[in-house]
């Protein structure tokens, strides 16, 4: 079984999306709309036939096709990916939108052994560096910055600050970050280059984020199966319920390396998520990069549909919007993607009322009991 996350092609904003600012988003329609691109392989897979798409042919789909809606109070990788796996969350994860407190940075910077910080406010990341780099070399301080979401970032530059020296203040935030500053992931982003050609090494980000309660990954693995994260996947749970781990570099070595899982053969889940969509098109607000980065997923998608066994199952999913077209550089609030290829799967799913479905079917493909959220598309 594979699960591909398309991080962040949302379809159209859910119905309290008022409540985070994002009426109006929807990053697959006006993405399309924008670049004008045609996307054959989604079409044929019946994304032009969900509720809510309008950009895409409706052509006799092979598999299942549907959308989801999200319960959990947010709109970040955290929030959808726990939903996914049966984690329903009564409160939203803290943000910050004035910054960390002073205190909290100070009680950290003594304790990696820093004399001081440099941001500490919302900001772009790409934004960050350009714009904090140089004072960075100069200091050695550490660029803390958050965002809409829950996260606390580190920026450092690799000639300046060791790598495993940076996963180390990052590893001693995440210690802190509990309780009442809680925050759902700390994330280190080490960069390199000169001012004023700054760039981010996405390969080397690392995420430490909290450790998710009991779910549907749990059963699976208790369940003798093996669970194989591709990309950011395990970092999101902390690595709970997995067992084994796959880096990746981008979208096409993502997809590259499910393709090469699929030929090992083993009984379990390819849990995967393509992050550029997300990282380096949404929060930049590039929809012709965005498009690329669909037309690129499309065209690999026959290689991928003739690497499955019969007996297979592909799900392509979403965990939130980041309309590239959008205002500002945040997520958006919108449904989740919901296509399903497999024997005998056909028709339309509807409107899932939890991303949780997706848990729920995957326990039940595999005849293992889930108590938990969700309810099986099966």
């Amino acid at each position: 079984m594979v699960a591909i996350v398309l991080d962040s092609v949302g379809l159209g904003y859910l119905p309290d999306a008022p409540l985070f600012g994002d009426e109006g988003a929807d990053t697959l329609d006006h993405t399309v709309l924008k670049t004008g691109v045609a996307l054959p392989g989604f079409a044929a897979l019946g994304l032009g036939w969900v509720q809510g798409v309008h950009t895409l042919p409706r052509v006799e789909p092979r598999g299942a096709f549907g959308r989801m809606k999200e319960v959990n109070p947010g709109k970040d990788t955290t929030t959808g990916h726990w939903e996914f796996v049966g984690i329903h969350l009564e409160k939203p994860f803290r943000t910050y939108p004035e910054g960390f407190p002073e205190e909290l940075l100070r009680a950290w910077a003594e304790r990696i052994g820093v004399k001081g910080w440099l941001l500490n406010k919302p900001y772009s990341g790409t934004e960050a560096i350009r714009d904090y780099g140089e004072a960075h070399l100069k200091t050695g301080y550490p660029i803390v910055y958050t965002s809409a979401d829950s996260v606390f970032q580190v920026a450092a530059h690799v000639d300046v600050v060791p790598l495993e020296e940076l996963y180390r203040w990052c590893q001693v935030a995440r210690e802190m970050l509990l309780g009442e500053h809680q925050v759902a992931r700390v994330i280190a982003r080490p960069f390199a280059g000169e001012p004023g050609g700054f760039y981010r090494l996405e390969h080397l980000r690392k995420d430490f984020a909290l450790e998710p309660p009991r779910n549907v990954l749990d059963v699976l693995k208790e369940g003798g199966l093996e669970v194989v994260g591709v990309g950011k996947i395990p970092d999101i749970y902390a690595g709970r319920g997995f067992t084994r781990t796959v880096k990746t570099k981008d979208n096409q070595d993502g997809l590259e390396k499910t393709l090469a899982l699929l030929g090992e053969g083993f009984r379990g889940l390819v849990f995967v998520n393509l992050v550029d969509f997300d990282s380096k098109y949404g929060h930049r607000r590039d929809p012709e990069g965005y498009g690329r980065a669909l037309l690129a997923v499309d065209a690999f998608l026959p290689r991928l549909l003739r690497a499955l066994a019969p007996e297979d199952h592909l799900f392509l999913v979403s965990d939130h919007g980041n309309d590239p077209t959008f205002f500002g550089t945040d997520h958006t609030r919108e449904y989740g993607m919901l296509l399903w290829v497999g024997p005998g799967v056909e028709g339309d799913l509807g409107t899932r009322e939890t991303f949780a479905d997706l848990g729920a079917t995957w326990a039940r493909l595999f005849g293992l009991p889930w108590e938990g959220p969700g309810t099986s598309l099966l």
